[in-house]
């Protein structure tokens, strides 16, 4: 089945360099690491799934207040934690 998705431009660039690098299809690695993530996730106990997760780093969070924050903002760091545990994971394997 053929889908867009909108991937942030550091994790784009990350996944076609590993691509690359190993010789393979960006769609190849896509679907490899997406299977791997299903799979890890039905591994993890359901309960551990719903604990709370802070999704505002500590960086701008403290230089506004919650009230202040804008839709720009917060897009921005929701962008800024999926790049990160983007790369976090990525970085893991």
């Amino acid at each position: 089945m053929r889908t867009t998705l909108d991937l942030p431009d550091p994790l784009f660039k990350h996944l076609k360099t590993r691509a690359a690098q190993e010789g393979r299809t960006l769609r190849d690695l896509v679907v490899e690491l997406v299977e791997k993530g299903l799979s890890a996730r039905d591994m993890v106990d359901a309960q551990q799934r719903f604990q709370a997760r802070p999704v505002v780093g500590t960086t701008l969070a403290t230089n506004l207040s919650a009230d202040s924050f804008t839709n720009a903002d917060l897009s921005e760091l929701l962008n800024r934690d999926d790049d990160e545990r983007a790369t976090q994971t990525l970085q893991s394997r």
